[in-house]
């Protein structure tokens, strides 16, 4: 006889969570300090002086990994 066949239904343990969000943060955190740097470059580049594609990128990336904490989130409590 073959072994069983996990359950879908089976809840994940504890730790696997902690993994799963505590790298979503960090993807946060990346996301927002590259996405900030290539506004910054880009403010640099074009001679602005008021960091404005710094600031949009930074919130466009904030808002992005928000979605997508809120999709997990969501698939995994149905």
């Amino acid at each position: 006889m073959g072994l069983p066949e996990p359950s879908p239904n089976k809840k994940l343990k504890p730790y696997n969570n902690y993994l799963k969000y505590s790298s979503l943060g960090l993807q946060l955190l990346a996301a927002i300090g590259i996405f900030g740097w290539l506004g910054y470059v880009l403010d640099g580049y074009l001679g602005i002086k008021f960091p404005v594609f710094m600031l949009l990128f930074g919130f466009l990336a904030f808002g992005g990994m928000m979605y997508q904490v809120y999709t997990s989130i969501k698939r995994d409590n149905p």
